[in-house]
């Protein structure tokens, strides 16, 4: 094999459309484009979603939902879930291991819910109500905060 003897495979390159070059080649005349409208002259086209002037399909459905980009939604839970589980320290992977959060990055708010405290517990790396913080530490629990609510809430 030879550089110069190196040719496509069968089929792969198509030869060059020639318009405009006589009724005999079949893209005579108007060149394969056929008659009038904007299609057929040269310059002639149209943004995607363009429908001739009629209203736009996403300008006529309403807007649905919104979102703020760069807000995490924090997870509420608590304190009388944190009672059913069989530990004595809680952060986000004893609460990953638990099945309580889907994810273990997500932000998680520790709230006092309507129930108290019944034994004493250590919560490190979460997020805890002012409420909530009271009530462990009445029951001689500790809250280590390592973590600001990023919602500032």
């Amino acid at each position: 094999m030879k550089l110069n003897t190196i040719k496509p495979g069968i089929g792969s390159a198509k030869p060059k459309r020639r318009v405009g070059r006589g009724i005999g080649s079949g893209l005579g005349k108007t060149c394969g484009r056929g008659h009038k409208g904007q299609k057929s002259r040269a310059g002639g086209f149209h943004k995607v979603g363009f429908e001739g002037g009629q209203m736009p399909l996403q300008r006529r459905l309403p807007k649905r939902g919104f979102t703020v980009y760069g807000k995490k939604r924090v997870r509420e839970i608590k304190l009388s879930t944190l009672q059913l589980i069989d530990s004595s320290e809680f952060n986000p992977s004893v609460l990953y291991d638990h099945g309580l959060i889907k994810n273990i990055n997500d932000p998680v708010k520790v709230i006092l819910g309507n129930q108290l405290v019944k034994r004493a517990i250590k919560i490190k790396d979460l997020i805890i109500s002012r409420g909530a913080k009271e009530a462990v530490e009445q029951m001689g629990g500790l809250v280590e905060l390592t973590v600001k609510d990023v919602n500032g809430v």
